[in-house]
């Protein structure tokens, strides 16, 4: 089979990921083989592939937004048929004994595994995935639609719940790609005023298109005191901008496994009046079935830009330098 590997960490204008021939996998007792059909290209690949999250093992395989069909049950795996569309996400595996697990905070498993990063993930024809893992999917959703509901989906969706943003609050969502324009419905469709700041013109429009009560530059100040925000970039400098625009008692979520550097914040000016910078952990299983359950419920639009497999490097180039609109997906269909 075909698949992708990080070769070695670097710039992604560089070419840190290669195109290789591997071996079908076979699924172990409690696994079941997935033939991908679509993949999502999410900015945790991105920082893989760069360096910025360092891969747990050498050739590791990017990839945790796959669709897929079921094609071979390990031993003792029943939940799913072969025939089955599922979807595999970035959490892949968890303890389920440590306290957090028994607490149920799994997304804070002291040991975890993760999809493309300890595990090999869906930029490749075919993966494995612990069936207590994997999701069923919405029918009312395309494969290609349905792959960036895995993560950037998700990780939105946990990332507004711990923002405290009230229903028909008041959000700003700080950078708008494929995760921000999800989460901005789940959130409008609450009756969430939603700000959203951000540095694209394109992203800006789309915004304004999805139905955001107003837009921005991503430094901007919003029209209105915030009851809570997201950023979304991975860009520490925003923080101190995003803060500020938090009326009392808000909260700043950082959405986001990565971040750049955050400047020196002030007390008085940035988070006294029980202003809470916090950050976000992964998901939890129960996350992502609510999380999918919601989007086929108000039916939430997917924007994405396709890519052929064999363009797994230029769709994380482009997403690395601001051209994609939405969220870039890889369809081995192409």
């Amino acid at each position: 089979m075909r698949a992708w590997v990080v070769d070695e960490p670097g710039p992604i204008d560089g070419g840190p990921l290669r195109l290789v021939e591997r071996p079908v996998p076979a699924p172990g007792p409690g696994q079941v083989r997935v033939q991908v059909s679509v993949c999502g290209v999410c900015r945790t690949d991105l920082h893989l592939a760069e360096g910025d999250l360092p891969p747990k093992h050498a050739q590791v395989v990017p990839g945790h937004e796959a669709v897929g069909t079921v094609d071979v049950a390990g031993e003792g795996a029943t939940r799913f048929g072969v025939g089955d569309r599922i979807g595999v996400p970035w959490l892949a595996r968890t303890c389920g004994v440590c306290a957090f697990c028994r607490a149920g905070r799994e997304n804070l498993c002291v040991d975890p595994l993760f999809t493309g990063w300890d595990l090999d993930g869906g930029y490749a024809e075919y993966l494995v995935v612990d069936e207590r893992y994997a999701y069923p999917l919405p029918d009312s959703f395309a494969d290609d639609v349905a792959a960036p509901l895995l993560c950037a989906g998700i990780i939105g969706y946990r990332a507004l719940r711990q923002s405290g943003c009230p229903p028909g609050g008041r959000l700003g969502i700080y950078g708008f790609g494929g995760s921000a324009h999800l989460t901005a419905q789940v959130a409008m469709a609450e009756g969430t005023r939603v700000h959203v700041l951000t540095r694209s013109a394109q992203a800006r429009q789309l915004a304004l298109d999805l139905g955001a009560a107003s837009v921005g530059a991503e430094a901007d100040a919003p029209p209105e005191p915030l009851d809570a925000a997201i950023l979304f970039a991975p860009v520490g400098t925003l923080v101190p901008p995003a803060l500020r625009a938090l009326d009392r008692g808000g909260t700043l979520a950082v959405a986001g496994i990565h971040l750049s550097d955050i400047p020196p914040l002030r007390y008085a000016e940035h988070l006294f009046e029980e202003r809470v910078l916090r950050s976000v952990t992964a998901n939890t299983r129960d996350d992502g079935r609510e999380f999918l359950a919601t989007a086929a419920r108000i039916g939430i639009e997917v924007t994405t830009t396709p890519y052929r497999l064999d363009q797994a490097d230029a769709a994380l180039r482009d997403l690395a330098h601001g051209r994609v609109h939405g969220v870039a997906v890889l369809d081995m269909r192409r």
